[in-house]
């Protein structure tokens, strides 16, 4: 296992400067956004059209030692404004190209979420079974748009060589290890997850009995936390609306590793992903409101360097 940074939180340094810094902090593993929600700071799409600088890119990479363990495109392919969706799906589509030219095995995404109809202007995300015109609309939403798209999307994928990671969020109608199934169950087993255990954390699942209940649907782990605020969560809930900004009155706030939760549930989750057979990347994804990118960087890459399994293990000689 390894600890790698998905590079967006530097998105205001050219790509040269970012290894630089990594590698001095001893991170050699990348995840680089093309697009969508985490922009294309560090990786271009353009590099389809254009050899050499498709050369270029791999060359400064090899230099560098620096592997790419996804690229990221997380946007909205099913909403229901073609010009968002129509935008996000083409993202999607050239950033699996490209991850089959860099040789990169996972690209990242989220599942979207469409409207409550052909004539919708914004998605409509279902949380409730009851009125039954809930579990009609749902219905809907999954045969009419989700399967189709994420069956082709996923051919398409497998065809170059390349496995789809849905990144599990509230607001899309992928969003907890369920939703995930269910969505693999339709389009095949080349869609999996990137799993975020402060997703799981936010909506009050274990991460790590999530892990259990996925096993190899996890494609990609982003190494992000979860603290929650005992004081605020009874008035606002889980499902809490405030910015992100509003920490003090917020029923929870993304966390830099460790910050939410100690050493011992971090030791716990990275045994369990070896468990079910995750022995890849720990990107950490800096959301810390409370601290600087480079401080959160850094807090994060000292915490978990004692926390990952490197070495494979041995034989069970007591066995």
């Amino acid at each position: 296992m390894k600890i790698g940074v998905f590079t967006v939180l530097m998105s205001d340094l050219p790509l040269p400067q970012v290894i630089q810094k990594l590698k001095a902090l001893g991170v050699d593993t990348i995840e680089l956004g093309t697009g969508n929600y985490p922009g294309d700071a560090h990786c271009k799409l353009s590099m389809l059209d254009n050899e050499s600088e498709l050369k270029e890119f791999k060359k400064m990479l090899d230099d560098n030692g620096i592997t790419v363990s996804a690229l990221s495109c997380h946007g909205e392919p099913l909403h229901p404004d073609p010009a968002v969706s129509g935008k996000a799906q083409e993202i999607s589509r050239k950033t699996i190209l490209l991850a089959e030219k860099l040789g990169v095995p996972v690209v990242i995404d989220f599942s979207g979420c469409p409207g409550d109809s052909d004539n919708a202007k914004y998605p409509n995300w279902v949380v409730s079974p009851w009125p039954p015109h809930y579990q009609e609309l749902l219905a809907w939403q999954w045969e009419k748009k989700v399967a189709p798209y994420w069956t082709e999307r996923a051919k398409f994928a497998a065809d170059h060589g390349v496995k789809i990671a849905i990144e599990m969020h509230p607001g899309y109608v992928v969003y907890s290890p369920e939703t995930l199934l269910k969505l693999r169950s339709i389009a095949g087993n080349n869609i999996g997850c990137n799993f975020d255990p402060s997703h799981m954390f936010w909506q009050g699942i274990d991460p790590c009995a999530a892990v259990r209940v996925l096993g190899d649907a996890v494609f990609h782990v982003h190494a992000k936390d979860t603290q929650i605020y005992p004081v605020n969560l009874p008035k606002s809930g889980v499902l809490d609306m405030k910015r992100y900004t509003d920490e003090r009155n917020r029923a929870w706030i993304f966390r830099t590793c460790g910050w939410g939760h100690g050493a011992d549930f971090w030791r716990e989750f990275v045994s369990t992903l070896r468990m079910v057979g995750y022995d890849y990347v720990l990107s950490i994804e800096h959301e810390d409101s409370l601290m600087s990118p480079e401080e959160g960087l850094t807090k994060a890459i000292n915490f978990l360097k004692d926390i990952v399994i490197r070495e494979k293990p041995g034989v069970a000689y007591w066995a």
